[in-house]
């Protein structure tokens, strides 16, 4: 019996070795290679990150981009190439799977501006695909005034511009695309608001600026918050002695803005009566300001001074988180909860603001446009580039003698930049001009009508405004023409519309647009006023800057080889107040 097993094991055995030869002579093992076929075409590849469009925003002129691709191919990848604005940055030749690459990176030294990111994929065959993504980083945020230590926009995000660093929302607060500035604005919701650390936000001078559109829908609300906990009533909290309280409550209809400041031992109030109302569910924006000093604390609304008085002093004892857009967590024993009205462009400071500062602030809550030329061409409230004409160029010099630049002429140079947010009933427009003499007439902002009559010297003025200047006994008068729909209007102030050129001096201008009236000022100054039935938009596609070309060039009045700077247009007729603090 045990000699039969043992010839059943060899035979087993013989049986199990014939079988593995067979397989190795099979081609199961070793592996052998296999014609993959011809090439049935190019590479396929996909950029993941940075989608195309993305914006960089952080506080740092250098930053990072993250970047993603897949790449695959039918036969085999010979190479990939990743390229920053046509330089490679990375490069990928060995792949485990030679078919399929998957890579991610980040590349650490984004400069400022547009860019244009390919990745290029190579295959056996030579074929070769390009994949494109355009992303930008933006520049730093630059505070605007005096002061300024804190800007939340509500362009999508609840992020303070200044610090970079985001709020805390409480609840849900959302977004509104009726916006007062930019796109978008904050939305109030029940139960919803943002909080903020104040570190860095506290000093013994203070002030706050923004925009409400109000929903009397709750009767009364808390707005802005910075005061201490109260730990005697921590459902009801009301301790005033520390900071402040900005809030609003129902007065017969209207709503009624007051502040509360404490200085240590006690609270102040600031409470206008009247003067504070203001009426809501208009759809409109208002604007609001306050105010905290060493010696007294003032309430704005509209610029206006609604309430005025003496204080000793703020006291921040444990004053460590700032309220928006409700009276919660530290003030609300009198049931000032969420606000659920609309909120844009806060701005804190750590100065005082001065009233004409506040109605700077005001004004440009009306910009449409503004080019600082300093290095683009690119309009800061769109984020959109004007069409370059010839080769405009940049000056070196700045209005102010700081350290920025400005648009410097050149012969048949200009800009021109899409009318489409620009054309409204009411028309503002405020620069800086370096004036050179030579040539002695040019345009300077012209939106007119195609004249198709006279395609070489247009001059077709029925609608839209010609700004221009002109020689005047070797001075440089500066006009203004506007067209109604039927016929032109001139606002010429004669010699007192006159500047001296070649100075080297910097000279403020503006002109407003109304349905009444137009107004020139050069310098803060009235040189003409007069009135006026309405501006006529018809066939007013572009805005020409520093030229008359294409639309007014039937008088030469072609390219202004001045200095231009800080060019803003609004939509609205600025008052001589608002013009002066624009050039103040």
């Amino acid at each position: 019996m045990k000699l039969k097993m043992k010839n059943i094991y060899k035979i087993l055995t013989a049986i199990l070795v014939s079988i593995f030869l067979v397989s190795c002579n099979d081609g199961i093992d070793p592996i052998t290679a296999v014609d993959p076929g011809p090439d049935a075409g190019a590479p396929t590849v996909t950029i993941v990150k940075p989608s195309n469009g993305f914006e960089i925003q952080v506080p740092e002129a250098v930053a990072s981009v993250n970047i993603e691709f897949d790449a695959e191919d039918d036969i085999e990848l010979v190479s990939v190439v990743v390229n920053l604005d046509g330089t490679p940055i990375a490069s990928y030749n060995n792949f485990t799977d030679y078919r399929i690459v998957s890579e991610e990176f980040t590349y650490d030294n984004v400069m400022t501006g547009d860019h244009i990111l390919t990745v290029v994929a190579t295959d056996l065959a030579g074929n070769v695909t390009t994949s494109m993504v355009n992303f930008s980083k933006e520049p730093p945020y630059t505070p605007l005034f005096n002061g300024e230590v804190f800007y939340m926009p509500f362009e999508g995000s609840y992020t303070d511009l200044v610090s970079f660093a985001d709020a805390n929302e409480v609840g849900s607060p959302g977004f509104t695309n009726q916006a007062k500035v930019g796109t978008s604005a904050y939305s109030g919701a029940t139960d919803s608001y943002l909080t903020f650390p104040t570190a860095g936000l506290l000093g013994s001078e203070f002030s706050a600026s923004f925009w409400l559109n109000i929903n009397s829908t709750p009767d009364r609300a808390g707005i802005l918050v910075v005061g201490p906990e109260d730990t005697a009533n921590p459902t009801a909290q009301n301790n005033r002695t520390s900071g402040f309280r900005f809030f609003r409550e129902n007065a017969g209809g209207m709503q009624r803005f007051k502040l509360n400041v404490g200085n240590g031992t006690a609270d102040s109030w600031f409470d206008g009566g009247v003067a504070a109302d203001v009426a809501p569910n208009t759809g409109e924006w208002t604007h609001f300001a306050f105010t905290i000093s060493g010696t007294e604390c003032v309430v704005y609304i509209n610029g206006n001074i609604v309430k005025q008085g003496a204080f000793s002093g703020v006291d921040w004892t444990g004053c460590d988180v700032l309220s928006i857009m409700s009276g919660a967590p530290r003030f609300t024993g009198w049931s000032h909860f969420s606000d659920l009205s609309f909120m844009d462009e806060l701005r804190i400071f750590n100065v005082a603001l001065t009233q004409q500062e506040v109605i700077k602030q005001m004004a440009l809550g009306s910009q449409k446009l503004y080019m600082p030329f300093n290095g683009t061409f690119t309009d800061k409230v769109t984020d959109t580039d004007a069409t370059e004409v010839g080769s405009p160029g940049f000056s070196g010099e700045n209005f102010d003698g700081g350290s920025g630049d400005s648009y410097e002429g050149a012969t048949d140079s200009y800009l021109t930049f899409p009318t489409d947010n620009l054309m409204n009933s009411e028309f503002s427009a405020s620069f800086w001009m370096n004036v050179n003499g030579t040539p002695d007439r040019a345009g300077i902002l012209v939106m007119g009508p195609e004249d198709t009559a006279n395609p070489t010297a247009q001059n077709n003025r029925t609608s839209g405004f010609r700004f221009f200047r002109e020689n005047a006994g070797g001075m440089q008068r500066f006009k203004l023409n506007v067209g109604n729909g039927t016929a032109d209007s001139w606002f010429d102030g004669g010699t007192a519309a006159d500047v001296a050129p070649n100075t080297g001096n910097w000279d403020h201008f503006a002109f407003t647009i109304s349905a009444t009236e137009c107004v020139v000022y050069v310098n803060g100054n009235v040189v003409k006023q007069g009135a006026f039935s309405g501006v006529d938009w018809t066939g007013c596609d572009i805005l020409s800057i520093m030229s008359g070309a294409p639309r007014f060039t039937g008088w030469s009045h072609f390219s202004d080889l001045s200095y231009m700077d800080d060019l803003r247009i609004f939509d609205k007729a600025l008052t001589q107040t608002e013009v002066q603090s624009l050039m103040n």
